[in-house]
């Protein structure tokens, strides 16, 4: 699940570490996950301990039963926290998160040994995982799980109060199900 609407999603700021809230839109779409999640039997909960995930969590209804896990908050940009990929690239033409990377913030291969970690975890649960987390950060969780490298992340586009599933089929691990956003 990534988290829903923030002034900052709308905006297209790199949004990190700083703790910005829903918006009344993200609200309505964290509280519209619910139904949509109902009935479904989860054994592990994990959430970022940032107010935006965690807030959709409760919202959705998992916040009693959730876990805050720093490993899945979102990748640290560094220097480039709260800026556009336009302001970016007016300093750093053609600049990309998954070829550039930031300053002064984690590398690819940082959030993909929390990734890693994350899907370790999730691999030893008896049963179905919920993981409320962040665009850039679930991206590379889906490309490590297929086990792809972190920059592959980049082929997963993700908006706002989406659902993706990681399964299987047969022994191969596969997405089930991705970028599936209320309306």
């Amino acid at each position: 699940m990534r988290h829903g609407e923030t002034a900052w999603t709308i905006d297209g700021r790199h949004t990190g570490r700083t703790d910005v809230p829903l918006t009344e839109v993200g609200r309505r779409q964290a509280e519209l996950l619910a139904p949509r999640l109902g009935g479904r039997g989860f054994v592990v909960v994990l959430t970022s301990p940032l107010q935006r995930a965690a807030e959709t969590c409760r919202l959705a209804g998992f916040g009693d039963v959730a876990e805050r896990c720093h490993d899945v908050v979102e990748w640290d940009y560094g220097a480039y926290e709260g800026r556009t990929t336009a302001e970016i690239r007016a300093e750093v033409p053609g600049w990309s998160l998954w070829w550039q990377g930031v300053s002064d913030g984690e590398t690819a291969t940082q959030v993909a040994v929390r990734a890693d970690r994350v899907l370790n975890r999730l691999r030893r649960a008896a049963g179905d995982a919920l993981v409320f987390s962040h665009g850039h950060f679930l991206r590379v969780l889906a490309a490590r799980w297929l086990g792809l490298g972190p920059d592959d992340g980049r082929l997963f586009a993700l908006g706002p109060a989406s659902i993706s599933t990681l399964g299987w089929e047969r022994e191969q691990r596969v997405i089930a199900r991705w970028n599936d956003a209320v309306t």
